[in-house]
């Protein structure tokens, strides 16, 4: 029997209990009869990156609905790099661990993980190596590139720039509030490659993401429709078992390196690919980066 058969149709007053709370929700019998999938959802309005998860958790419903899944939408711990002091590399493994103790110790049968600015993706993904349960991780994709004076700016490398050249007196204070005012005009994670453009991208060459995760604007509303594939492909892989550990092998991570090479992508990705393979079990030593970038263009 599956986690949440085994859980809804438990006998006694445990069993008795689970079916009338989740009753108390408005779901029936015949929603507690379908594969349990949990979207573990990043959210959080101290992440202005990770707003779009509201609306994509929405798609996501849709599309598990669609393929005869029963959805439950849970939230953990959302690392954003604009609120979070000093940094939120502090916060990384907490993450993992909340999102490895949520996956285990609800019901469910599939895990669909929503992540976008930096942090978040590889603290989902390290979680749910531990917990091994099956998953689909979908991001919220890129923000939109901002516009100023001819300029393509991408925020927040271009933030950097724009505010030394500020400091030196290139641009008045006039000028430097105006490009405040446009340089973030969307929702989505930086646009540039840093680190959530990177590891969005190799969630990708891991197999843990459908293709198109890493690069699809969140205001395209092919993101969206991503969202949904991904709730209907998650229902198919929580009844098949097919887990994590069978899609994030060896050779699955030597493909994201090799994508991390040829996309320049960021540095920190070496950490976070570390992480997420110690998880399962596997070694990523620095020579074997160096060895797939040297043959990498």
């Amino acid at each position: 029997m599956s986690r949440s058969q085994t859980f809804f149709g438990e006998g006694g007053v445990a069993g008795f209990t689970h079916r009338a709370f989740t009753k108390a929700m408005g779901y029936d019998d015949q929603d507690m009869g379908r594969p349990t999938i949990g979207i573990c959802n990043t959210v959080s309005d101290l992440n202005p990156c990770n707003l779009i998860l509201r609306d994509l958790a929405d798609a996501v419903k849709r599309g598990v609905w669609q393929a005869g899944g029963f959805p439950l939408e849970f939230p953990t711990i959302s690392l954003g790099e604009i609120y979070l002091n000093p940094t939120s590399m502090l916060l990384r493994n907490l993450a993992a661990m909340d999102t490895e103790e949520m996956i285990r110790g609800q019901p469910l049968d599939g895990v669909v993980l929503l992540v976008n600015c930096d942090k978040t993706t590889p603290a989902a993904l390290m979680g749910a190596a531990s917990a091994d349960l099956p998953c689909i991780l979908v991001s919220g994709g890129p923000m939109l590139d901002g516009h100023w004076n001819g300029q393509r700016l991408g925020a927040c490398t271009d933030c950097r720039r724009l505010t030394a050249e500020y400091r030196a007196g290139q641009l008045d204070e006039a000028t430097y509030r105006e490009i405040e005012d446009g340089i973030v005009r969307s929702h989505g994670h930086c646009m540039v490659m840093g680190t959530a453009s990177t590891m969005n991208s190799l969630a990708e060459a891991l197999g843990i993401a459908l293709p198109g995760n890493g690069a699809i604007p969140a205001a395209d509303s092919r993101r969206v429709r991503l969202a949904e594939a991904a709730g209907r492909r998650i229902v198919a892989l929580a009844q098949e078992g097919v887990r994590p550990s069978q899609i994030m092998t060896q050779a699955a991570f030597e493909n994201a390196i090799t994508l991390l090479c040829a996309i320049g992508g960021s540095t920190n990705a070496v950490v976070h690919l570390a992480a997420i393979a110690g998880r399962l079990g596997l070694d990523l030593p620095l020579a074997l980066f160096d060895r797939l970038s040297r043959r990498t263009p």
